[in-house]
């Protein structure tokens, strides 16, 4: 039935990677199928792989009766003594080897189908695991095919998944093209191991440096957070215990090589690299880079930091569309409030009034966004969706619409200001 059986068994498991144990006992479930599937399932069977004659082996197990009742389960103690055991006694259970040739077509399909979907699962879990603990890494592949916009990419062994909201807004790919992602997660599923691979998670800019920086990969420098808005702008904070390496420039390389390597692997993202400081104050002045910041007012209550910068640095500060202020604020984990100086020397009332020109926002709106720590409208601006819709009352709608109100309110007043800048 299996010509070469274990010449097959051990060319399938190095090449499929299934341990040889687990071929063996798909063969024996499959044999024990194929026979009951002849003799019929009230008939006790085992079968067992026979390494040495390289076959399997099945046996029907009979009990030794001084009378027998059912031929298919029992044996005549005389006939027991003659073919099988001379000492054999009533009650015995004794075995006898079926031919496996006499099965039948469809006993042997039936084994065949089996083996076949044993081995599937085996490679499936194999996958899994490999996959699974690679969580969190690097994962190099080329592009198969598309599918609903998704990029199927295969990785060798595996495919993987890049959804559309994993991939970078500007960026196309052709068949067979090489590509490089972020495995953010590992499912099982019923088709097999499900690969999610992208190319926006945060975790994908980090791993990025780990690979180009070998101080990361060695311990000597700490990635302590990552902001990314994927295909535009990213922040990075770095620190170091070694008072002999400057986390920054490490991260910068030689003539910048080291971040334009990552620079271009994102084709183009720009990215800020911030030294991390115990002193908040500190911190946050440096994630506003390329700013300049003259003070910072702090309210440890409600971690918010009202940041006062020269006129002409407003509009670099804040960013275009509120950019570089809310990448500050995922990076720092602080609210941000950035005034220019000439409008510093203003008290909560500007808050107010400035929060009121956003249509739906009322007196007492407003005051329920001052208590969240939300005292202006370039504080609104730069805020998280799930931040503002987590106020009571105000819901994602709404905060959507808002921090879409709040954008138009900051390209007003920075509007000359960042034109110049991007020039």
């Amino acid at each position: 039935m299996f010509p070469e059986l274990k010449r097959l068994i051990e060319q399938m498991g190095k090449d499929r990677g299934i341990d040889r144990e687990i071929i063996v006992k798909a063969l024996e479930d499959a044999m024990l199928t194929a026979a009951h599937k002849k003799l019929g399932t009230e008939v006790e069977l085992e079968a067992h792989y026979n390494d040495e004659a390289g076959e399997i082996e099945v046996f029907q197990f009979k009990t030794v009766m001084e009378k027998v009742l059912d031929p298919d389960l029992h044996i005549s103690v005389a006939e027991a003594r003659r073919t099988l055991d001379e000492e054999a006694q009533p009650g015995d259970s004794l075995g006898i080897k079926i031919e496996t040739n006499t099965f039948g077509r469809i006993a042997v399909q039936t084994a065949k189908q089996i083996i076949i979907q044993r081995v599937k699962d085996a490679e499936r879990d194999n996958i899994y695991e490999e996959y699974h603990v690679k969580k969190g890494e690097l994962a190099n592949g080329f592009v198969q095919r598309f599918e609903g916009g998704n990029i199927i990419v295969n990785l060798g062994r595996a495919e993987g998944i890049i959804p559309i909201s994993e991939q970078i807004f500007k960026e196309s790919y052709k068949r067979g093209e090489r590509i490089r992602a972020f495995i953010c997660e590992v499912k099982k599923i019923t088709k097999g191991p499900q690969i999610i691979l992208s190319r926006t998670h945060p975790g994908f800019l980090k791993a990025l440096f780990e690979v180009e920086v070998p101080e990361i990969s060695e311990g000597l420098i700490e990635i302590v957070n990552v902001s990314r808005e994927a295909g535009k702008r990213s922040k990075i904070s770095v620190r170091t215990r070694d008072k002999d390496i400057d986390p920054v420039g490490a991260c910068v390389g030689m003539r910048g090589a080291r971040v334009q390597s990552v620079v271009q692997e994102l084709r183009g993202e720009k990215i800020d690299i911030v030294p991390y400081s115990e002193d908040q104050a500190k911190y946050v002045c440096s994630a506003l880079s390329p700013a300049k910041v003259n003070r910072v007012l702090v309210d440890d209550e409600n971690r918010s930091m009202e940041v006062i910068v020269p006129d002409d640095q407003l509009s670099l500060a804040i960013g275009r569309n509120g950019q570089n202020v809310r990448l500050a604020v995922k990076l720092t984990g602080w609210k941000i409030d950035v005034k220019s100086e000439s409008t510093a020397a203003g008290n909560a009332e500007d808050g107010y009034e400035g929060l009121m020109k956003i249509p739906g926002i009322g007196e007492a709106t407003a005051e329920r966004l001052f208590k969240a720590g939300l005292k202006s409208v370039a504080m609104l601006a730069a805020a998280d969706l799930e931040q503002l819709a987590a106020i009571p009352g105000v819901g994602e709608k709404t905060a959507a619409m808002w921090l879409e109100e709040a954008v138009k309110l900051i390209n007003q007043e920075t509007g000359a200001g960042e034109t110049a800048n991007s020039r």
